[in-house]
């Protein structure tokens, strides 16, 4: 077989193959022995009539059809691999040229990964907000912990934002009524913001029994986009009771004795959360940086193909119907040809982040460890709710699993680049990151050489002490047979 390899663009390549019949035997031996199998032929079993007598029953085209379709893709595959193309997407085949017995020529036009060239960043810096950490921001984390102990007690008044109430709703479009929109009892926290626009200001000031009516537009099912007259009915209202913040609240609800100590405690989650928001905030500057110094061309049917995943989460609410979602984004002011210019900006970022982060990946040797690979997965499983298993073999079943190990280790090549960054506060302190991002690989390496000779140091120490030990051992008892 020959092939060679011709650049239509930084992103795009066309590859030329030459195969010549003789390396097509054994895809003609496959092709027989399957037809053979689908064929009925007088005199022999199935799947053992010999090639000539097929061919003369079914003639020689649906043979050379067989052969075709089986050896381009692999014969594709062996001459990627030969020419270390770096391939996105799939192929588009076109056979150039088919002699019978003699030779099959094709090409595969695809999109491959561009040459990236990355300059030096040493002088990369980026600044982030500074830590702003309130009273009131701790009172709420407290108010929080304190509500998942608090008790719902029925209240004989007009319903107030943050009450818990049971609800009837109904709901229609032009006089008609919506399907699967009428319920009876249904549990709402007023305020939640779980229901549709509008219920919210629609209960509130409702007694028990008393009915309101809104319109608000339906966002899914066959009537998204369309104004809906909805109904609703007040059927009881609760209020949430919560405990006393005092150190008997604190030894219930934590490991701590005091409510002063419960609430150190919480200030501190709440300053270690602001130092993650800190590393998050720095991470995507530095990316942000990065994508405006590096040239990063864009193959096309990548990006066509990163706009309509984005399309079609957008739109998967409105039953994949495009113009009912165009639609709601009138009816909600927003232009929908500039929804279609957003689509395609976040697309296009997204592809050049991804090509350029395997790029720093590849020339830093970014390796991604099985323990890593775990963690990822562990926490895409509990974002969506399901066990780690389940999330493995929904992954498998639908080809994810490398993007995941892709996705994780452009997350270390870009947290080497961070590292490297200069990242200060608004206030000009130099900030340390290695809680979100780890030690650099020096640092690392150091660190584990350290504990090695600290543990040789403490292994040489043991043993010296165990042979004086031995010594003054052997001494005593010398001492004592000189006595005897």
């Amino acid at each position: 077989m020959k092939s060679t390899v011709e650049q239509l663009s930084p992103t795009r390549v066309k590859i030329n193959v030459e195969v010549p019949f003789d390396e097509l035997k054994p895809n003609f031996d496959r092709a027989y022995q399957k037809i053979a199998q689908q064929v009925r032929i007088p005199g022999f079993r199935p799947g053992k009539a010999p090639a000539p007598v097929l061919e003369s029953r079914i003639g020689r085209a649906p043979v050379l059809d067989e052969v075709v379709n089986e050896a381009i893709p692999a014969k594709y595959m062996e001459a990627v691999q030969s020419g270390d193309v770096r391939t996105l997407g799939q192929p588009d085949f076109e056979i150039t040229k088919l002699e019978d017995k003699d030779v099959l020529e094709f090409t595969a036009e695809v999109d491959v990964r561009p040459e990236i060239t990355i300059p030096e960043l040493d002088d990369l810096a980026v600044s982030v907000a500074d830590i702003e950490l309130t009273d009131e921001e701790v009172q709420g984390e407290l108010d929080n912990l304190r509500a998942r102990f608090g008790t719902l007690t029925g209240v004989e008044r007009p319903a107030q934002n943050g009450d818990f109430t049971s609800i009837d709703l109904s709901a229609t479009v032009d006089g008609e009524e919506v399907p699967g929109a009428s319920t009876e009892g249904l549990s709402y926290e007023i305020g939640s913001g779980q229901l549709i626009d509008g219920i919210d200001e629609a209960l509130i000031g409702l007694s028990e029994g008393e009915t309101a009516t809104f319109t608000t537009q339906l966002v899914a099912g066959e009537y998204a986009g369309k104004d809906a007259e909805v109904t609703v009915t007040l059927g009881s209202v609760k209020e949430r009771e919560l405990p006393e913040a005092d150190d008997e609240f604190a030894q219930m609800a934590s490991e701590f004795d005091t409510i002063d100590e419960l609430t150190s405690s919480l200030r501190e989650r709440l300053t270690g959360s602001k130092r993650m928001q800190q590393g998050v905030e720095a991470r995507d500057k530095v990316l942000e940086q990065l994508l405006e110094r590096i040239d990063v061309p864009v193959p096309e049917k990548v990006l066509q193909g990163e706009i309509d995943n984005a399309k079609h989460d957008a739109i998967h609410p409105y039953d994949h119907d495009e113009e009912a979602y165009k639609k709601a984004l009138e009816a909600e002011g927003r232009d929908p040809q500039e929804w279609e210019d957003e689509v395609r900006t976040e697309a296009e970022k997204s592809v050049r982040t991804q090509l350029l982060l395997d790029t720093i990946a590849d020339e830093r040797e970014v390796q991604v460890g099985d323990q890593e690979l775990t963690e990822r997965i562990i926490y895409q499983a509990q974002r969506f709710g399901v066990s780690p298993d389940e999330y493995i073999q929904r992954a498998q079943q639908s080809g994810q699993l490398g993007a995941i190990f892709a996705d994780v280790r452009r997350g270390k090549a870009l947290a080497t680049i961070v590292r490297g960054a200069t990242v200060t506060d608004e206030s000009g302190e130099a900030l340390d990151l290695t809680e979100l991002f780890g030690p650099d690989e020096d640092q690392a390496e150091t660190a584990e050489t350290d504990t090695v000779e600290a543990a040789d140091e403490a292994a040489e120490a043991a043993e010296a002490a165990g042979a004086a030990e031995a010594e003054e051992t052997t001494e005593a008892e010398s001492g004592s047979s000189s006595d005897k």
